[in-house]
This record gives structure tokens, sequence and C-alpha cells, in this order.
């Protein structure tokens, strides 16, 4: 347990890259951080960080601890949990890398829903596109992930899946609102808004517009799906989500088609964590409790 928070000051130092802006980020000097680094190096047995121009990276060495020192803080969390358990009070932390459509409705409501019954249970919420959290997963730095579309899924460990079509999102009083359901090239000929290729909706935009012989050029790109809800009550355009993130507004302005299949592909939101890893419990039971409601979805 002593090494701990010299272990918390590594991981600061490998995540700013700088002795001095871990140092500020610590509440330390410069000079003392080097002086605790230093000195666990020399009762270590190696150097963990090389010198580069203008700062400092792990070395092979220093990658291999660090990966060791979160390994054991989610097994101490782990264990913790348990302890906390037999009181019969559940506490823990759990913390969440997702896709921003979970934002506005579904993880508000499974969180409190949780908390409710476990009022001891705290969360982090990070917002990840579908490379970053993956990335979230494999470095401990988050429990589990919700993701649309995730990229690689080595580590992945799928716990759910449910299928999610694209969705237009229009103005109620656009040419195409009346329609059921909308064809990809009906949508290419109007202005649109489309979340950026970091994203799993434009992944499948783009691949399927490229089937069509045609090329998606949105009038705005963005990294925000609020921006896109909202943009397309202010012009005549075209915006694209998932429908876990979508709620028709109670003055009917929005409404939402989905994509025909036979154009754009059905997507997958996905719930995982890192493979091979055992969560904390409250960790563990929350993401039992996404997965029944993404069923029940």
């Amino acid at each position: 347990m002593k090494h701990l928070h010299t272990f918390a000051l590594i991981e600061a130092v490998a995540r700013s890259g700088s002795m001095r802006k871990a140092a500020e980020d610590m509440n330390l000097t410069a000079s003392a951080l080097n002086r605790r680094i230093r000195g666990f190096e020399a009762e270590f047995g190696s150097p963990i960080f090389e010198r580069i121009p203008g700062g400092v990276r792990l070395n092979p060495a220093g990658e291999m601890l660090l990966h060791h020192y979160r390994m054991s803080k989610s097994d101490l969390a782990r264990v913790q949990s348990h302890v906390a358990d037999l009181t019969g009070e559940r506490r823990g932390h759990v913390r969440i890398a997702c896709s921003q459509a979970l934002l506005p409705y579904f993880l508000p409501e499974q969180i409190a829903r949780y908390r409710a019954a476990h009022p001891g249970v705290t969360f982090t919420v990070t917002v990840r596109d579908r490379a970053q959290a993956e990335q979230e997963l494999a470095s401990y730095a988050s429990d589990l992930a919700l993701v649309f579309e995730p990229v690689y899924l080595v580590d992945f460990e799928v716990l759910h899946l449910i299928p999610q079509r694209v969705h237009a999102v229009l103005r109620k009083d656009h040419p195409l609102a009346a329609k059921p359901e909308l064809r990809l090239w009906e949508c290419l000929d109007s202005p649109s808004v489309a979340p950026n290729a970091k994203y799993g909706v434009r992944h499948l935009l783009d691949f399927a517009a490229r089937k069509l012989g045609r090329t998606l050029n949105p009038v705005l790109e963005t990294e925000s799906f609020e921006l896109i809800r909202h943009y397309v009550l202010h012009e005549q355009a075209i915006g694209f989500q998932i429908p876990i993130g979508l709620r028709a507004p109670d003055d009917g302005s929005l409404v939402f088609r989905p994509l025909a299949e036979r154009d754009v592909a059905t997507g997958s939101l996905i719930l995982g964590q890192l493979r091979g890893r055992t969560l904390p419990v409250a960790s563990a039971r929350f993401a039992m409790q996404l997965a029944a409601a993404l069923h029940e979805d």
C-alpha cells in the first residue's frame, strides 16, 4: 500500500508527459516530484521514464509497471466493494465511457435508478468516441464502455448488444417529414448536419454513400449530437443519430425517421468491459442493470 501514492504520481507524469505539469496537477514542487520518482526508480531497480525533447515518457519497464498498478488498483476497488457488501450497504465507484447518444435520456435514468437502491455508489461518465472508449477500458480508466459501432474489439468483452438503425432528424415541416422511412439518396439531395468521422453513425453513412457512388457533404459537421438536433430547427437540413439518443419534443417541432436498411446497414450499440477483467461489485451489478434495460429497449 505504501507505493500507491507514488504510483499515482507516476501515472500523472505519464498522462501529462511533463514532470513540471504533473507536479502542478498533484500540488507538489517539480523538485519534490522528481526526487520521489528517482527514489522509486532506485528501489525498483530500473528507470521507468526516458527524457525526450519537451518532456518525458514511460519506457517499456514503466509501461509494464503502470499496467500492473492499474490492475492492482482495480483489484483493490473490487475487494473494497466486496467488503462494503458484507456490511449490507453497497458502496463503490462506477466509471463509464460512452457515446454521446446515451447522455440525454438513457444513462441519467439508469444511474438514478441504481442510486435509488444503492445511494453509496458514485459514478463518473466520460464521453468518448468509439476508438477512445476501447482505449479507456484497456488503460483501466473506465470499467464499462457503452458505444455505438466500436472499432477494434480486440480486448473488448461484449456484455450486451442491441441493433440501432440510423435515423434522420428533421424539422416537422421538412418536405421529407411525412414519409415513414427515408432513402439515403433523398437525404443526400438535401443539406445535412452530420457527426464527424470519429463516430459510428458517420462511418455507416459514408460507407453507404460510397455504395451509391455518392458522398456525404454536410453543411455542418460536428462532434455534438445536441448541436445536430438543434440546428435542423434553423434550416431545412437533415441530421443523423441513433434512436436511443432521440426523444420527440413536446411541441412536435422535430420528427425522426429511420433510413432504409437496404441503403444504410443497421449498427450495433455495445455494452462491454475489458476482456478477462473481474469488475468491482458495483460496476458488475450496474452492467447487469444496463444489459437488462437495453434488452427491454
